[in-house]
């Protein structure tokens, strides 16, 4: 299979589909690979780096897209890359559909077979090529965060986690999750005061047993979520409905009685995002105030730290690439149903039932599509 690596275009996004090692071991199996020129240099990963263990470089998206089998990135495809995917293609990579329906649409219209990292599954039930991410993000969150409480970026002024004779900062984690555990990591290690809120107790049992009495857990309620978060210097909506949107926990009404200055991080935006308020912003705009509560909804945090996004992300990624490649992605996705679960949109059809719900648009078994 001749596998393809584009350079990825959105805004501050550094990340690569594939690192050398990962192109090594492709080769090693029998595989060819086209990576787009500088598609890994700005982490430092060069075109020597790459035909070094024997991809090829060339010189536009187009040429990869043009000639690939298969292809390999990290964001969700953008319009101009949209339109470069046939139905003879595979595309492996985050796809986010449920809040975008004009990606949905295009690659509906693509005809191509389109499996999205953050819907595969193990045989868990979790959500190994998003978790990566997840971690990253969820630190990075209350770095963030931590940043917008400083005055010169409209925050409040607190250091979250005080020093000797005041306050600690208050941080209000919605999710306990993935995300929701590691942004808590971070938040406990600058001493702050933390509560996480979530609607199934065993995740609460569990974070109690991580964290004992460094973290406040709470069953997630309406009366809760409000009282918390007016509370709250620093709020991280962490929600995960898996391939469905977001539901909106923090109302419009409840921004307008938190305190001013207070900030909220939007981990779940790439899912349309768990505050009313939310927008997506990027890493050269990142921030926005509504009532003046500073609002930070980057849909790409891990870019901002691509070079160790890269890796996390290539550890988890590279055996599904491996069976993809090697078996094809029909025979794979038949004899792996964590795999099949990734599938997201397959020959004009809509394979994901959240997907479809969310688009109000008609929803296919995958089993039944490849078994035709």
């Amino acid at each position: 299979m001749l596998v393809g690596v584009p350079k990825e275009i959105k805004n501050h996004e550094y990340r690569v589909g594939l690192l050398p090692s990962g192109v090594r071991e492709l080769i090693h199996h029998g595989h060819a690979v086209v990576v787009e020129d500088n598609a890994g240099a700005q982490i430092g990963f060069d075109n020597d780096s790459y035909r070094k263990v024997g991809a090829e470089i060339v010189s536009t998206a187009e040429k990869v897209f043009e000639r690939s089998d298969m292809i390999v990135k990290v964001k969700e495809p953008q319009a101009v890359e949209r339109r470069m995917l046939n139905e003879s293609q595979t595309l492996f990579t985050y796809l986010h559909l449920a809040p975008d329906l004009p990606q949905t649409k295009d690659l509906l219209d693509s005809g191509a077979t389109c499996i999205a990292y953050e819907t595969v599954t193990d045989a868990r039930g979790r959500l190994p090529l998003l978790a990566p991410m997840s971690e990253v993000a969820g630190r990075m969150s209350v770095q963030a965060g931590a940043m917008c409480l400083e005055k010169s970026h409209g925050g409040s002024g607190i250091l979250l986690g005080g020093v000797p004779g005041t306050h600690q900062g208050r941080v209000l984690i919605l999710g306990g999750g993935v995300v929701g555990q590691n942004a808590a990591q971070m938040a406990i290690g600058l001493g702050a005061n933390v509560t996480i809120i979530d609607k199934s107790l065993d995740v609460l049992r569990d974070i109690d047993v991580r964290f004992g009495n460094r973290v406040q857990t709470l069953y997630s309620t309406q009366d809760a979520i409000a009282e918390e978060a007016m509370a709250a210097d620093l709020i991280i909506g962490a929600v995960l409905v898996p391939g469905a949107s977001a539901p909106k926990l923090i109302t419009r009404a409840l921004v307008a009685q938190m305190k001013k200055g207070s900030v909220m991080v939007d981990v779940a935006i790439d899912q349309g995002g768990c505050f009313e308020t939310s927008k997506p912003t990027t890493h050269d705009d990142p921030t926005y105030l509504v009532d003046d509560v500073v609002h930070y909804c980057v849909a790409n945090m891990p870019g901002a730290v691509a070079r160790t996004s890269a890796a996390a992300l290539n550890n988890a990624t590279l055996p599904f690439v491996l069976e993809l490649a090697d078996k094809g992605a029909e025979a794979a996705m038949r004899n792996n149903p964590h795999l099949l679960h990734g599938l997201n949109v397959y020959h004009g059809h809509i394979t994901n039932a959240q997907v479809g719900e969310a688009h109000g648009m008609e929803f296919v078994e995958p089993e039944i599509l490849l078994a035709a």
